[in-house]
């Protein structure tokens, strides 16, 4: 896809998107994953929100499944809304990644 294919629909976002599609190119750039990470030997080496063992694949999961993210942030208070921010970008920047980590631990 070409820049000028995607500008007309990068237009029409709204600011919330426009920061999020902001925020998504940054990161993808510097591969650097804000709030994400990886450890070797933690959590099976799957992306997690930094400094915990919840796996953004499990909260994807939990999304996809109709949980809000008030519902996520009862479940897990040690979480903050920009953590589940920063797991909806990495997700969405990640998909194949996350939707291949739910298959195979719903087949565990």
């Amino acid at each position: 896809m070409k820049l000028k294919d995607l500008e007309p629909k990068l237009l029409a976002l709204t600011p919330a998107e426009k920061f999020q599609a902001i925020q998504l190119l940054t990161q993808s750039l510097a591969s650097n994953w804000s709030g994400i990470e990886k450890t070797p030997g933690v959590c099976g080496g799957d992306a997690c929100v930094a400094g915990t063992r919840i796996s953004v694949w499990v909260l994807v999961n939990y999304r996809n499944l109709g949980v809000s993210d008030t519902e996520l942030l009862k479940c897990y208070p040690t979480l903050r809304i920009s953590d589940l921010e920063n797991a909806w970008v990495y997700a969405e920047a990640n998909a194949e990644e996350i939707k291949r980590a739910i298959q195979e631990n719903e087949e565990a």
